[in-house]
């Protein structure tokens, strides 16, 4: 088999397909959409017009509901979405019940999880994962091994810099006290966080402030301020050539 469509698949003109890539039924794809080798597109997902997904990707597959999951429920979810002009590396995840908007692009190996919008124009660096009910904003950079966890919000124009990791369990998956108190992170417009930095369950990263490299925020950090070290404390403001009114 070179490869499998679904006679009830539509497909745009001019999309070339590669080999072993399997698109099921009532699969949408625009037009000039180039699709990779051993690419498998799931039932209902739409794709836009003009859209590249590289090789090994899989888009709109269900989520799988461990046993003892807290976050993951079973759901009827609508099928996964893919904006024009957008880019899906190579070997990356995308749920059913995502909606990615137009000239988004996902890098290699990266996950984008159930019931995830993301705004135009953002970047998902390589191997990052964005976890189920998350709201990506439009002209984001999420770089290499960003974790986002559950429930979070990154409005627009937010950096988030490489392995920087969230969260938002403060019980650590102990107590039933935490069902009460699950709640992610949210970073306000044009919010910075630097290399390797830890912000713990539900904090605030202000509107168009900067965590430092290695910070940990255990607290909600103010509008247009520097904060680092460990609790992260604040240093002085954001430069004036920084602030993204200034950009």
């Amino acid at each position: 088999m070179q490869n499998y469509i679904d006679p009830k698949a539509e497909l745009g003109e001019k999309t070339k397909v590669g080999w072993y890539t399997v698109i099921w039924e009532e699969v949408q794809i625009g037009k000039e959409c180039v699709i990779g080798n051993n690419v498998t597109v799931y039932p209902g997902t739409e794709i836009g017009d003009y859209v590249r997904i590289d090789d090994n990707t899989v888009i709109g597959k269900n989520p799988m509901k461990a046993a003892r999951s807290a976050t993951t429920k079973e759901q009827e979810l609508p099928p996964a979405k893919i904006g024009d002009n957008s880019i899906i590396g190579t070997s990356v995840v995308i749920y059913r019940g995502a909606t990615l908007g137009k000239k988004v692009l996902v890098a290699d190996l990266s996950t984008v999880r159930e019931n995830v919008t993301i705004g135009d124009f953002t970047i998902i660096g390589r191997g990052a994962a964005i976890e189920n009910l998350c709201k990506i904003g439009s002209y984001c950079k999420l770089e290499t091994n960003v974790y986002i966890t559950a429930y979070s919000e990154l409005e627009d124009y937010c950096f988030i810099a490489p392995c920087v990791a969230t969260s938002n369990d403060n019980y650590m998956g102990r107590s039933k006290e935490r069902f009460k108190h699950y709640k992610g992170v949210t970073v306000k417009k044009g919010g910075r966080i630097g290399l390797n930095a830890t912000i713990l369950p539900g904090k605030v990263i202000g509107e168009d402030s900067q965590v430092a490299a290695g910070a940990v925020v255990t607290k909600d950090t103010p509008s247009k301020k520097i904060v680092l070290g460990s609790p992260a404390k604040v240093m002085k403001d954001v430069p004036e050539d920084q602030l993204l009114e200034n950009q």
